[in-house]
C-alpha cells in the first residue's frame, strides 16, 4: 500500500509537533534544575536541548528542506548568537532583561557552550532523520 506526499508529510508534522511536546519542557526544565551540578545543567546542558528544538521547529516549518542543511543553518545561527553575547547593547539588553529573551540570546559568552551546540545539532538531524524514516514506514 502506497502512502501520498501529504500523508507522509501530515505524518512528519505529527511528529514533529510530539518531539517538541517532549523536549520544550525538558529545556526549560534546564533552566530551573536546582541539584547536583546545577551550573552545567543550567548553563551549558540545555544549550544541548535549545539545538535540538531549533532544528525541530524549523523542520516544521521548512519540512521539505535536508534535515543535515536544517542542522548545520542552526548551529550557525546559535553561533552567532553566542558571539552577540559579547556585546552588551541597549536594545539588546533590554531583551535580555526578559526571561524568553535571555533564554533566545543568552546574556555571557562561552566558549565551552559549542561542543553543546555541536552535539544538539548533531543529535537534532538524527532525530529528524528518525522522524522521516517513521513517516514513511507503513
Amino acid at each position: 500500500m502506497l502512502i501520498s506526499r501529504s500523508e507522509i508529510m501530515s505524518k512528519f508534522k505529527l511528529l514533529i509537533l510530539l518531539s517538541l511536546i517532549v523536549i520544550v519542557p525538558i529545556g526549560f526544565l534546564t533552566k530551573f534544575y536546582t541539584g547536583p551540578a546545577q551550573d552545567w545543567v543550567n548553563d551549558s546542558l540545555g544549550g544541548l536541548f535549545y539545538e535540538i528544538f531549533w532544528c525541530l521547529g524549523f523542520a516544521f516549518l521548512f519540512s521539505k528542506v535536508n534535515p543535515v542543511k536544517i542542522a548545520i543553518w542552526v548551529f550557525a545561527a546559535t553561533c552567532m548568537l553566542e558571539f552577540l553575547q559579547l556585546f552588551h547593547w541597549p536594545i539588546l539588553d533590554i531583551i535580555r532583561s526578559q526571561f524568553i529573551g535571555r533564554t533566545i540570546l543568552g546574556n555571557s559568552f562561552n566558549w565551552m557552550d559549542f561542543p553543546y551546540y555541536i552535539a544538539g545539532s548533531v543529535i537534532g538531524f538524527f532525530w529528524l532523520m528518525a522522524i522521516r524514516k517513521l513517516s514513511i514506514v507503513n
